[in-house]
């Protein structure tokens, strides 16, 4: 005969184990709880560039991410569970840093997933995907194409040959110009293989609206602005068969890079446009020397401008406010906040069962999401090509203007 208190002992038991099993089922949903993840909660990290030799920096990032995060969280959080924000890692600008960073956040902090990850020379891209696990953010060099764990809020920006590559920049500054026909545009980059490569996408974006290429140099030093600018500025100038092209379209990180030229090529009187994809940057008002050097610059935002009306703008700024009162809007914020907003999008998607796994399964099989905010992503073809949306804003009398809204163009074969 079993004892009446055995038996107790033995159905508590039971009853015990039945429930850690249920727990682990809910967090992990493989019969085993998924690193990073709980029943009530989801861990992630970043990695930046906080701080580097030429002064740029994305720091900015982990205020939009938190922003995003925290608005989450207050609405309950997705499927029951909130975001465990860890912050941001510095990775300094250097490869190895930023592979160190990625192991710290992954080993020792148990991170279910890398967001935001913005910083151009990340080194950490080959452990995340050895390890399976996903990282969000701006995709701004080739370590985020053709992976399967790396998801960029614009897509892939290095498309190999072949693979789609945007037109939207040169399209919407052809429509801003009122056509193409009879302009010629030269690129200017610097010697890092982001920046060649963003040289060649870009100048066939331009080419692909009907532009005529002057010219592309890629013999700027990236590791900081040269003492002298005139031997770049006389290329530009004479570019064009001996004269200046239309437009200089700049490739270069770094706002002391892109004051120094713009601030030459004016001194040497130039007067056509002048375009990039960083001077969308509201610390440049604080400086008078680079907001005159920028002055009528259009930069070229692949998110839909802060100036703008759009009910996701409005909720952003609403977010950012809430959580850092005052903060400057500035595009590394946006980066950040558009990154975990897709992030946000793919759990919910996922379901209550989460593990990197069924995540990745859902994130890479014909996931498609659009938001007003940033325009569009499909995975996983955009592992591969960029998403082909964006904007143009120009800064005129101090003060930046939506000059072309955010709009989404095809993408064609990269040659």
């Amino acid at each position: 005969m079993v004892r009446r208190g055995t038996m107790a002992l033995t159905t508590a038991v039971a009853l015990a184990i039945t429930g850690c099993a249920a727990q682990q089922q809910a967090a992990g949903g493989q019969g085993g709880a998924a690193q990073g993840v709980t029943a009530t909660s989801v861990k992630v990290g970043g990695v930046l560039t906080e701080t580097s030799a030429s002064g740029y920096s994305t720091k900015d990032a982990e205020v939009g991410t938190r922003a995003r995060f925290e608005r989450a969280n207050a609405e309950g959080g997705v499927h029951g569970r909130t975001v465990e924000f860890l912050g941001a890692e510095d990775d300094g600008q250097d490869a190895a840093k930023g592979d160190a960073a990625a192991k710290k956040l992954v080993q020792k902090e148990q991170v279910f997933a890398l967001v935001p990850v913005h910083a151009p020379n990340f080194g950490g891209a080959a452990f995340l995907e050895r390890e399976g696990v996903p990282w969000f953010g701006w995709a701004t060099g080739p370590q985020w194409c053709g992976t399967r764990t790396g998801f960029g809020y614009n897509g892939c920006l290095a498309p190999e040959q072949g693979a789609g590559s945007q037109t939207w920049w040169g399209r919407q500054m052809a429509d801003l110009l009122g056509g193409s026909e009879g302009k010629s545009v030269y690129v200017q980059t610097s010697d890092s293989s982001g920046s060649k490569y963003g040289g060649t996408t870009i100048s066939q974006s331009f080419t692909a609206a009907g532009f005529e290429l002057a010219g592309v140099n890629s013999g700027l030093p990236a590791a900081a602005p040269p003492p002298d600018w005139l031997p770049y500025v006389d290329k530009i100038m004479t570019s064009d068969g001996g004269e200046p092209p239309d437009v200089v379209v700049s490739v270069i990180a770094g706002t002391k890079f892109n004051v120094g030229l713009y601030a030459a090529l004016k001194r040497a009187g130039y007067r056509g446009v002048l375009t990039d994809a960083t001077s969308y940057d509201a610390a440049i008002l604080d400086d008078p020397a680079s907001a005159q050097a920028l002055e009528g610059v259009i930069a070229a935002p692949m998110f839909e401008p802060f100036e703008s009306d759009a009910p996701e703008i409005a909720q952003l700024k609403r977010d950012v406010e809430r959580v850092s009162p005052g903060a400057e809007l500035t595009q590394h914020l946006a980066i950040g906040y558009w990154a975990a907003d897709i992030f946000l999008d793919l759990l919910d998607k996922t379901g209550k069962y989460l593990s990197r796994e069924k995540f990745l399964a859902t994130a890479n099989g014909s996931y498609a999401y659009e938001n007003p905010g940033f325009g569009r992503i499909r995975y996983p073809r955009d592992h591969d090509e960029p998403n082909g949306c964006g904007a143009l804003v120009r800064l005129e009398n101090g003060a930046f203007k939506v000059v072309k809204n955010l709009k989404c163009f095809d993408n064609v074969p990269l040659t």
